[in-house]
């Protein structure tokens, strides 16, 4: 799958970059390259959240079903 960012300059330094597509999702580096690394590795870890969060909801709730589905 393929998310669009945002890329900015930071207030200070470097650049900052989101992921609309994922709430909470940001992260820095001190250039673009950089930037754009670290947003793929946040990226995975706010999704692997996501999905603990899913897979806990299913447990409390057994009568609910979590499917997978391939986007």
């Amino acid at each position: 799958m393929i998310y669009k960012v945002v890329l900015r300059r930071g207030e200070v330094s470097g650049y900052v970059v989101e992921c609309p597509a994922i709430p909470g999702c940001v992260s820095q580096g001190r250039t673009k390259r950089a930037a754009l690394t670290n947003i793929k590795d946040a990226m995975l870890g706010c999704l692997a959240v996501l999905n603990e969060r899913a897979e806990r909801e299913k447990l409390r709730h057994p009568a609910e079903d979590v499917v997978k589905i391939a986007v």
